[in-house]
């Protein structure tokens, strides 16, 4: 078992730890409370992404898209935010499964069974050349596996369809993360802002100064999908 996969484990279980005690008290508002910090912590590192451009390998021309993109990532976390704080403990259970769900399993999967059925091919080479179609694949159905069975013991998928898509979502998120870290040539979320000795100190809670990605890298993929189910809500209540 590598570094890596031992501080996703470690740090992925505290956070759930935490998150559950979050769910299950005052109402779930601890839990929203924390999710919005996540959200500010996480702007910060983004806007930290304009520190220090000289030292690393960015296109004269990449400054658009730059200010685009993070733009873009901004509406997600204020947008993810919101849904959060509006979404009960039913609908909590769904983004769970389907969000992280589908990054553990995509991770363990590829790590596990990563070329043996497709080789060296990748999904995503230029985006994010570390996903294997296995992990992907396995990520994908065992997240909307996991919603569904949730669904059809408590029979709501009348009303609650649109949590189908947590799982292509997060794929969705994660990707645009990732294009956006590497239109800043920054490679975890955290290497810019853990240099400072305050958030070094906080990141540590989520592995950002374990050379793990920090704030951003743990909340990219909930933001960009609570964003998309916020719309959907909207357009279809």
């Amino acid at each position: 078992m590598d570094k890596n996969f031992k501080i996703r484990v470690s740090v992925g279980v505290g956070m759930f730890v935490v998150a559950l005690v979050g769910l299950y008290t005052f109402n779930s508002i601890p839990f929203k409370i924390i999710y919005a910090l996540f959200s500010v912590m996480a702007a910060v590192e983004l806007v930290s992404f304009f520190k220090d451009r000289k030292k690393r390998r960015v296109r004269v021309n990449s400054r658009p898209i730059q200010i685009v993109l993070s733009l873009l990532e901004l509406a997600f976390l204020v947008c993810g935010v919101i849904f959060v704080a509006k979404v009960d403990l039913t609908h909590f259970w769904y983004i769970i499964l389907g969000v992280p769900g589908y990054d553990i399993f995509a991770y363990l999967f590829g790590k596990m069974f990563g070329g043996r059925v497709f080789g060296m091919k990748r999904p995503f080479p230029r985006i994010s050349k570390n996903k294997t179609w296995e992990g992907t694949i396995l990520g994908l159905a065992m997240a909307i596996g996991m919603v569904v069975i949730l669904m059809a013991t408590r029979g709501t998928f009348a009303t609650d369809w649109m949590y189908l898509l947590c799982g292509p979502l997060a794929l969705m998120g994660d990707l645009f993360e990732s294009y956006l870290k590497r239109r800043f040539d920054i490679k975890d979320s955290s290497e810019v802002i853990v240099k400072n000795k305050f958030f070094a100190a906080v990141e540590h809670l989520v592995g950002g100064s374990a050379g793990h990605g920090g704030f951003l890298d743990r909340i990219d993929s909930t933001a960009f999908t609570t964003t998309v189910l916020l719309l959907i809500s909207l357009v279809v209540r």
